[in-house]
């Protein structure tokens, strides 16, 4: 059975050991992070939405339900935000190590950190929260792509849910205008008609759910730091 699983997590996690160029049409990022907002969530408060990271070859991974990370479908639709990341300059990876040892296992360099590929650690990720019950608040998309970030050691690591959700908000691209429109267009409608019918009411619930969902995020990570799985 262990042998079974190994097998399919290596298949579905196989790519190209070369970073292709972004194909938007196709849906192809390649080591990229990738954003799109949540149904209802997002028409209230759009800077929250549903991450992904992507393989060398551009193929996304998110972590969407229990023990299951998806593979070329990206859950509630297509990417609209993107930011690729240098893996020479901003990752400490191994670009000329194996993408798939014998003993699977990646590596560690001089001063401990893992040493392996891109998609080496994407697939170790992968391999971790395919055993990992989903969570909306406490082990979710952003969980599955902090976990990642912190084992290419991108930046030098500390990646959490909240720095990931305010760095991909504050440097994320745009794939097109249609795609930005798409984005806001269901917040406004959502807001103007909040303001029309509920006026002060509304504004107070809105005030009210955003403070409750950022507070839970701001605590789970930086004051009960085991709250909140990465």
């Amino acid at each position: 059975m262990e042998a079974s699983l190994d097998l399919e997590n290596q298949q579905m996690m196989e790519g190209s050991s070369q970073t292709l160029q972004i194909d938007r049409r196709s849906a192809r990022f390649p080591c990229c992070i990738v954003w799109t907002p949540l149904p209802v969530i997002s028409w209230l408060v759009p800077f929250i939405g549903h991450i992904g990271i992507c393989r060398e070859d551009g193929v996304i991974l998110d972590f969407a339900g229990p023990n299951f990370v998806c593979v070329d479908n990206f859950a509630f639709g297509p990417v609209t935000r993107y930011l690729q990341i240098s893996k020479a300059k901003q990752c400490h990876i191994n670009s000329q190590q194996s993408a798939y040892d014998a003993d699977d296992q990646c590596g560690q360099d001089e001063i401990g950190r893992d040493a392996c590929t891109w998609d080496d650690a994407l697939r170790k990720s992968t391999q971790e929260f395919q055993h990992k019950s989903y969570n909306l608040f406490t082990c979710n998309c952003h969980s599955f792509v902090a976990n990642n970030l912190n084992r290419l050691g991108f930046q030098s690591g500390g990646w959490n849910v909240v720095n990931l959700a305010a760095f991909i908000f504050l440097n994320g691209r745009w794939v097109s205008k249609a795609s930005m429109v798409g984005t806001f267009l269901p917040f406004v409608v959502v807001f103007g008609l909040g303001i029309m019918f509920g006026g002060w009411t509304f504004l107070t619930f809105l005030a009210f759910f955003t403070f409750v969902l950022v507070g839970w995020f701001l605590l789970g990570t930086y004051c009960f730091k085991n709250l909140i799985q990465l």
